[in-house]
């Protein structure tokens, strides 16, 4: 009997950045090093339970570019199994807290925690925390999952290669074992009919659709999600909101989202963060942010796009 492709076993590796990501782009955080916490223990995760545990948490965090002020000393947690989405208008930072997270982007301040371990910082002997090594960054990526807005398949690889290709190269999964994975993957997806098919002969909505595919076969704790349908044509859209919210129905997967489907972020999240200007203006449930905003720049920004 098949598995189910989404399922954590015992000893199961946790996930990585999918293909495409610039190869390098990693840097080591340039920012102070900080003092380090104890290490915190984490439980496995109870599928259809959130546990109290951060698995993601942003300390005093900035990102500068020059004078230019993107994130504003950002503060908050992501528990385990917990689906949140961040709102806001462009250019509030959204995108860049999931750059941080793939460490597409350097630290200019703070610590990012992940599963309790310093994402883009390394324990010292002595308790504190320097920058991490490309080698530390890249055992920290594989913690994550990120669907970027354009969908990032390499167009000489068939689809059950593009989502192989992590799994074996990667993990150093057997070919048989990724192949069926993969499979697996793809008919959750609805798309286990086309294996063979090259991106270029796939729709937009397809596409994307293997690109979600692709970020659960590396069986990711965490999955970023930025601006999923923000690449496709409107009869497309549905299709994959619908995909992604089986997906946060069904799995344990601690999700992060940025998007401007504000009936999504409505009905897949726990918790729902306003953005502006760099930083958290109000946070609260669907329920609270979408009938009852208590900021006047949230009541102004959901009245501009609802």
């Amino acid at each position: 009997m098949a598995t189910d492709p989404l399922e954590k076993t015992p000893g199961s590796t946790p996930g990585s950045a999918p293909p495409g990501a610039p190869a390098g782009a990693a840097p080591a955080a340039d920012s102070p090093s900080p003092s380090a916490p104890a290490a915190t223990a984490t439980a496995d995760a109870v599928p259809g339970q959130r546990s109290d545990t951060p698995m993601i948490r942003f300390e005093q965090v900035e990102k500068r570019y020059g004078d230019h002020v993107v994130l504003d000393k950002l503060d908050f947690e992501v528990r385990r199994g917990e689906h949140v989405t961040l709102i806001g208008p462009s250019g509030s930072g959204k995108t860049t807290i999931l750059r941080l997270l793939m460490t597409l982007e350097r630290l200019s301040g703070g610590v990012i925690w992940v599963g309790g371990e310093p994402l883009s910082h390394a324990r010292t002997p002595g308790g504190g925390l320097k920058p991490a090594t490309e080698k530390q960054l890249r055992a920290s990526r594989r913690k994550i999952g990120m669907v970027f807005q354009q969908f990032n398949l390499f167009p000489n690889m068939n689809v059950l290669r593009n989502i192989t290709e992590a799994p074996i190269s990667v993990l150093g999964l057997e070919r048989d074992e990724a192949e069926a994975r993969a499979r697996e993957l793809l008919e959750l997806v609805g798309l286990g009919d086309r294996v063979d098919a090259h991106p270029t002969q796939l729709s937009g909505g397809q596409q994307q659709r293997v690109a979600i595919a692709r970020a659960l076969a590396m069986r990711p704790d965490v999955l970023l999600l930025d601006e999923v349908t923000s690449a496709l044509d409107p009869e497309l859209v549905a299709g994959v909101l619908d995909l992604l919210r089986q997906i946060a129905h069904d799995t344990d997967i601690t999700m992060l989202c940025v998007t401007h489907e504000m009936s999504f972020a409505r009905d897949v999240s726990d918790q729902v963060l306003m953005f502006d200007a760099g930083r958290i203006v109000e946070q609260g449930t669907p329920e609270k942010i979408f009938t009852a905003p208590e900021h006047r720049r949230t009541r102004e920004f959901l009245n501009a796009v609802l």
